[in-house]
């Protein structure tokens, strides 16, 4: 399994860095036929669309060109060609905030509809953190190439719709901290479906006492990429988060 670098780290780092704009030669290839109304190839680029914040994020070291487009919050992707040389380089994004502690929500789902390369590393996956980012949840719908989870193997768990290898580990940040991950691979690939993310939540936290009642900061989803050299594209063809 690869480690995988603290994304708390990259986090940090995005909001102290300028953005490094990665030159105008690198061109829009993933831009849909009709007009997307924001695109970015810099490499912290980021707007709001819709209630979702929507981040380029190419924060890994040795990454290559590229460019996410969005016709909205919800509609969006990303041209990226980055060199088979390990490590993840990117980690581009639509992020909706819900900003409530895990006993308050009611509900908490997601549904994902996305179009990926055959071929290169990466997963799709969800990132979600608490307001203090102590705590990383991931939840990786589809994989390709070799990608892994860091930490230990828990077994499996049938939870929100889904089965998942469970991982749990922890994350050294480059400021001396410390965030624990938890990690959840869907034992079957999908390119579409709906995850009830608030039974992952309350089984870490209730079930296995992995952590307490946090408050639930941001709900990611994105694509977190390893390589694609030659490019390739990434495409949420459709997405909703919503909590109540």
């Amino acid at each position: 399994m690869a480690p995988r670098t603290t994304t708390a780290a990259r986090l940090r780092t995005a909001l102290l860095a300028p953005v490094l704009a990665l030159g105008a030669t690198l061109g829009l290839a993933a831009a849909p036929a009709q007009a997307a109304v924001w695109n970015s190839c810099d490499r912290w680029g980021n707007t709001t669309l819709g209630g979702y914040t929507l981040y380029n994020n190419i924060w890994g070291s040795g990454a290559g060109s590229q460019c996410v487009w969005a016709n909205s919050g919800t509609n969006w992707g990303v041209w990226a060609n980055h060199p088979d040389t390990g490590g993840i380089k990117s980690y581009p994004n639509a992020k909706k905030v819900v900003n409530r502690k895990i006993s308050t929500i009611t509900t908490l789902t997601s549904s994902y509809n996305v179009t990926v390369p055959s071929s290169g590393a990466y997963n799709s996956s969800y990132d979600i953190w608490d307001t203090d980012y102590d705590y990383e949840i991931m939840l990786w719908v589809n994989a390709t190439g070799p990608v892994g989870a860091l930490g230990d193997h828990q077994g499996t768990a049938t939870l929100g719709g889904h089965t998942w290898s469970v991982y749990k580990g922890k994350v050294h940040n480059a400021d001396g901290t410390y965030h624990d991950v938890f990690s959840f691979l869907r034992t079957s690939d999908s390119t579409a479906g709906t995850v009830n993310i608030l039974p992952i939540l309350k089984w870490i936290k209730d079930t296995k006492k992995w952590m307490g009642d946090e408050t639930i900061g941001d709900v990611q989803f994105g694509f977190e990429i390893t390589s694609s050299s030659g490019g390739k594209d990434f495409v949420t063809n459709s997405l909703t988060v919503s909590s109540g």
